[in-house]
């Protein structure tokens, strides 16, 4: 299987205008860097199904497709959930 169709063991999920996102980008980009891990950033604004589950929670951290995180991104725990 082709691992570019794979989605990153890393997701960030966004809001246009939220202010804990740009925290929670740098903590994602820090620790994945340092794990040599894939990670991308959502914006849920346009995606009415992301934005009635996640809206009020962005944002939102998604590791192997499981939600793990939401509005403070805690990067130990990021260590540890992507180092196991």
């Amino acid at each position: 299987m082709d691992s570019s169709l794979q989605p990153p063991r890393v997701r960030l999920l966004s809001r246009t205008g939220c202010h804990l996102c740009g925290a929670a980008r740098a903590t994602v980009q820090t620790v994945t860097a340092r794990h040599g891990v894939a990670w991308d950033e959502v914006l849920i604004d346009d995606d009415p199904a992301l934005m009635q589950q996640f809206g009020e929670e962005v944002p939102v951290l998604l590791v192997d497709g499981v939600q793990r995180d939401f509005w403070v991104i805690d990067a130990d725990r990021l260590e540890k959930l992507i180092s196991a």
